[in-house]
């Protein structure tokens, strides 16, 4: 069979991401059967199952990260934009359900494993990077500081909380209301305190 174009190849991230999050992982035979692509298709255009839910979870991560700057950027006030960079999971789950029920409830450790190709391990690793630098930047806008320990409780409303408060949400579908007020008023709870002086 041919290679899929590249279409195709977004139809099959599209269904390789929905299988990874509703059932934490994927076969490819499982998505050969989801999308009708043969498995020797899938092979020749991803190589391994490693380097397709390598690109699953880069493509989600990489358009979630964009969101989420785009949010913080927009907002008035160095607070609103912890607040809204905070709140990015229940935006990108109304747009990408999938794609956020995936990247907050499933391990990307498991699910991706130790055998990624080099250049998708690289390409990961510089998205963990781009989200230090996100909460390095808001650290910075909010009290003036880049250290560790500024960044560490940037790091506490930005990734934990949110995680805390969206990922039962997400398995059922997008947070509501209710979960995005007490996100904030918690965000905003963290942020009234100060990170203590550096050492």
């Amino acid at each position: 069979m041919p290679r899929p174009r590249v279409h195709d190849l977004d139809r099959l991230l599209d269904a390789a991401e929905q299988l990874v999050a509703e059932h934490d992982s994927v076969s490819v035979r499982g998505l050969a059967a989801a999308t009708g692509v043969s498995n020797g298709a899938i092979y020749h255009a991803f190589g391994s199952i490693n380097a397709l839910l390598g690109r699953v979870w880069l493509r989600a991560a990489t358009d979630f990260l964009v969101l989420q700057a785009e949010l913080a950027d927009d907002a008035a006030t160095p607070v609103e934009a912890v607040v809204a960079a905070a709140g990015a999971p229940a935006v990108f789950a109304e747009r990408r359900p999938h794609a956020a029920r995936m990247l907050l409830t499933v391990k990307k450790d498991r699910l991706l494993g130790p055998d990624l190709p080099t250049e998708l391990a690289d390409e990961l690793f510089a998205l963990d990077k781009r989200v230090v630098a996100l909460l390095v930047r808001l650290s910075k806008a909010l009290w003036g500081r880049r250290d560790g320990v500024a960044v560490e409780v940037m790091t506490t409303c930005v990734v934990d909380l949110p995680t805390a408060l969206f990922r039962r949400a997400l398995t059922t579908g997008a947070p509501g209301p209710d979960s995005r007020n007490r996100l904030a008023a918690a965000v905003r709870a963290v942020l009234a305190v100060p990170p203590r002086p550096k050492d």
